[in-house]
């Protein structure tokens, strides 16, 4: 399988994939299909028209879009240029629209103004009020409003910047450079904004190119534009691999089969939560996934029933750890990875990644420890945008950045997610880690999903408080799940409180938001 050249800019992919294969496609959201040389003249063209508005290196350009095309040419023209791309998720209330907005000033906003039943005009006026000197420029054939413009118009208004002056201001950008602001999900307050470089994405596409690559590669995108899986893992790893990207610009279970079947995928990736609801929508029996070699995922772990079904499709699986400052995955499984591998692991860092598990001193544990994961290398982000107390206490004088995430080490090798630090709770003095009490929970049969988090308590302290999502209604008692947690945990871990739910809270890329099972939990205790 042919490797990636190592290209100094995420957006030098485009040229040097038109040279080599300029009629592939490379972008396809129902039956518009773009070819690489489509695409260079594509962002061309905007790169010209950002220039021409004075977007010069290191101002921000702003998207507000579903999956689509076009978020990717805003992206990759903005970037080529030296701009820092900022992704707006369409499904943002305003107040969560405003901040990012208002925090991030950019020069130039590219907007769709109506997506389904949401019209954003009057978002728009107010956010032009407190933004006035931003550009507000309309995708597609949307509605233009009075203070916008379209983007016909706004392409048009670049036709006059020559190829030498587009050629230069690309010359000076370099892969240390940031190319996207990336706001982390808010879960525990405001949103930060990581800066991301050029150099970062392109060495993770390239990493991950070793685990995840297929031939053909064709992949399926329906993950929001302001997260890394959509905008990282899944649109620049494809494109740094000369692959075709098939947009789906909201996720339904039906129609990811129906894409599947239709565009020939053959790396299908989401995170568990997308599979649990493809694999039970009704179209799934009679679906096609011929096409279909790798099956990834993400962001959370999969049960081991989960596993077992995806397993029982007869395609390669894999599961891989990352987070938004890492820009990609900083651990995979591998080929050989078995069930337990695949259901209670992520896999192993690749040898060129700075990788370590360390304790509150910061001293390497053993193997079977647990403590916080560190990784260190010029891929990572760069910091936080305007939030240099933040950035600091991200890195260690070595330069090892804190993930806060918590793991031990198998004997085997593999990396065994325990938590977030945050998370994290004592209860009668000892600590408990909530991925522990959840996958003790997903091992008992007929449990699909659990979640744990911590609740005060008068006597110890904290307590464990556990949602859990049965495959069948009923199947279940609280009783049952007490008595499946006290044969296999010590008894400080065992949830002093279990809810049987429908489902659960979801964060917008798929996640358990335990935010709101937190709040859930201390109000159910009160």
């Amino acid at each position: 399988m042919t490797v990636p050249p190592a290209l100094e800019r995420i957006s030098d992919y485009v040229a040097w994939h038109a040279q080599h294969a300029p009629a592939a496609n490379v972008l396809v959201i129902g039956e518009v299909r773009t070819s690489y040389s489509m695409l260079a003249a594509q962002v061309d063209s905007l790169a010209r028209a950002l220039l021409a508005a004075g977007v010069r290196r290191g101002d921000r350009v702003a998207t507000l879009a579903t999956p689509h095309p076009d978020f990717f040419v805003a992206f990759l023209a903005s970037a080529s240029i030296g701009a820092i791309w900022v992704g707006l998720n369409p499904r943002y209330q305003r107040e969560e629209l405003a901040f990012v907005l208002t925090d991030s000033r950019p020069a130039v906003v590219l907007t769709r103004t109506r997506i389904g039943r949401r019209d954003y005009a009057d978002d728009l006026t107010v956010f032009q009020e407190s933004l006035p000197g931003t550009r507000w420029i309309v995708l597609g054939s949307d509605p233009v409003p009075a203070h916008c413009v379209a983007l016909t118009t706004f392409l048009a208004s670049g036709e006059d910047v020559g190829a030498s002056d587009l050629a230069l201001a690309r010359e000076g950008v370099v892969g240390a450079d940031p190319a996207v602001i990336i706001y982390t999900s808010g879960s525990t307050g405001r949103p930060k904004g990581a800066l991301l470089p050029h150099r970062g994405l392109v060495t993770c596409c390239r990493v991950q190119h070793r685990y995840w690559a297929t031939e053909p590669l064709r992949s399926l995108n329906f993950f929001p534009i302001n997260h890394i899986a959509c905008l990282g893992d899944i649109t620049c790893f494809t494109l740094v691999a000369g692959g075709c990207t098939v947009f789906l610009e909201q996720f339904d279970p039906a129609a990811c089969l129906e894409l599947i079947a239709a565009e020939r995928i053959t790396l299908w990736g989401g995170v568990p939560t997308t599979f649990l609801l493809v694999l039970r929508d009704a179209a799934f029996p009679g679906a096609d996934l011929s096409s279909v070699q790798k099956i990834v995922w993400s962001g959370a772990a999969a049960s081991p029933d989960l596993v077992e079904s995806l397993r029982a499709l007869g395609k390669w699986l894999g599961t891989s750890y990352g987070m938004t400052e890492t820009v990609g995955s900083m651990t995979f499984t591998g080929s050989d990875a078995d069930l337990d591998a695949l259901s209670h692991s992520v896999g192993k860092p690749p040898p060129e990644y700075g990788f370590r598990i360390v304790d509150d001193a910061g001293l390497p544990v053993a193997v079977g420890g647990a403590g916080e994961i560190q990784v260190r290398g010029a891929f990572l982000m760069l910091g936080y945008w305007q939030r240099p107390d933040a950035s600091a206490a991200a890195f260690d004088a070595d330069g090892w950045m804190r993930t806060g995430d918590l793991a031990m080490t198998r004997p085997d090798g593999n990396v065994v997610l325990i938590g977030r630090r945050q998370e994290v709770f004592k209860s009668g003095g000892y600590n408990v880690y909530p991925r522990e009490v959840e996958q003790a929970l997903e091992g008992m049969p007929g449990v699909k999903l659990a979640a744990v988090v911590a609740v005060p308590d008068d006597v110890y302290g904290t307590v464990g408080h556990a949602f859990v999502v049965l495959e069948q209604s009923g199947s279940l008692s609280e009783a049952d799940l007490l008595a499946h947690c006290r044969l296999r945990l010590a008894n400080y871990k065992v949830p002093k409180r279990f809810v049987v739910d429908a489902d659960l809270p979801m964060l917008p890329v798929g996640k358990v938001d335990k935010r709101e099972l937190t709040r859930r939990a201390s109000s159910a205790a009160t």
